[in-house]
């Protein structure tokens, strides 16, 4: 927009004309942010604030009368506040680097003076404090015309041909000398009685070494007699085994031929012997089947041959009581009683006879049975004279 101004963020913009600024200043000032600015009206300039640096080099007698040249360097800028710009804006507005020439010259000065109260010692030992209190002294004088100094640094102290600080650190030198001498010496000791244990352990390490190889060969030397002495011993071994075996297989070979011999032999005149008992016990019991077979044979054809003659027998004895002195009981019927039970015995004992063959009746248990049994009929008593 057109009037509309807006500084940098490293400037301060002052603005003269109308109004006057805060304090009475001849100028407004402007920072962070715009302002609108009417034209012909008003003008506008730029105060940098950034950063700026200042170089001093400056002859300086100490307390001592020695001359240094002293070389400094100096980082300064223009404060933030409303006052440090107002200061530094009315003094170095229209030529800003005189800002660098003003502050070196203030700060030589201030060197200078306070050099001149220190000793070479001093200066060349405390260059912190050195800056510290230049510093301090310059702070107030450099507040008035609305700068800032952040940092000094004493880049070097020179005494020129004087000499002064090169025989001031001759005996530090000396020292430093000496204990590096020192310490060149322990190290070389040190050096020697590392080379000596070095020797001594190389030496320690040889003597294992040969004690160890002596072992080793004795080692091995008996390894070798041992291992000599293990061929015969294990052929030896080796035979007896040999021989243990054989045996033991001589054993076997005998075991199995006397297996053989009684699978071959014993077993098969055991068998023999056996079918012989077997066939004369067979014989024996067929013969005495064959001996009872007869018997009973015998016994059934008599049987058999009673039976057959036995309706002649009964035919016979009825024939002979015809003659025979027999007194009856009952007279004529008595008799005739005798008769009948004569032929009712016969044929009682003909039928029990042939049951009894019919159903394998015992041999001899027929007629012995019915004709040999007292009181075999089986009518009332009979009276035979």
């Amino acid at each position: 927009m057109f009037g509309y101004r807006v500084p940098a963020p490293d400037e301060a913009m002052l603005i003269s004309g109308g109004r006057r600024g805060l304090g009475g200043a001849p100028f407004r000032v402007v920072t962070g942010h715009g302002k609108f600015v009417l034209p012909i009206f008003r003008k506008t300039r730029f105060l940098s604030l950034a950063m700026s640096e200042s170089e001093v080099v400056e002859k300086c007698v100490t307390r001592q009368g020695i001359a240094l040249t002293v070389r400094a360097v100096i980082a300064f800028k223009v404060g933030n506040d409303h006052e440090s710009i107002v200061n530094a804006g009315q003094r170095f507005l229209s030529d800003q680097e005189q800002m660098s020439v003003l502050t070196g010259r203030i700060f030589a000065g201030h060197l200078r003076s306070i050099i001149g109260s220190m000793t070479v010692e001093e200066i060349v030992t405390e260059r912190q404090k050195l800056a510290t209190e230049v510093l301090d002294t310059s702070k107030a004088e450099m507040a008035k015309i609305g700068l800032h100094v952040d940092s000094l640094q004493i880049q070097s102290i020179d005494d020129g041909q004087t000499g002064y600080i090169e025989a001031m650190s001759r005996p530090h030198k000396a020292n430093i000398q000496r204990a590096a001498q020192i310490a060149q010496a322990q190290a070389t000791q040190a050096a020697a009685e590392a080379e000596q244990a070095a020797a001594r352990k190389q030496a320690e390490y040889a003597r294992q070494t040969a004690i160890v190889q002596a072992e080793y060969s004795a080692e091995v030397d008996r390894a070798k007699a041992h291992a000599d002495q293990a061929g015969p011993l294990a052929l030896a071994r080796a035979q007896q085994e040999v021989l243990a075996a054989q045996t033991e297989l001589a054993l076997k070979q005998a075991e199995l031929r006397e297996k053989q011999l009684v699978a071959e032999i014993v077993k098969p005149a055991e068998a023999d012997a056996e079918r012989i008992r077997v066939l004369a016990l067979a014989e024996a019991e067929r013969m005495k089947i064959q001996a009872e077979a007869a018997a009973s044979f015998d016994r059934v054809a008599l049987d058999r041959m009673l039976i057959d003659q036995l309706p002649q027998i009964v035919k016979e004895a009825s024939a002979g009581l015809a003659g025979a002195n027999v007194n009856v009981l009952n007279g004529a019927d008595g008799l005739g009683e005798i008769a009948a039970g004569l032929v009712g015995q016969g044929l009682t004992i003909l039928d029990s006879v042939r049951k009894n063959l019919g159903g394998s009746a015992v041999p001899g248990d027929g007629i012995e049975r019915y004709l040999g049994a007292p009181g075999g009929g089986d009518d009332g008593p009979v009276d035979v004279r």
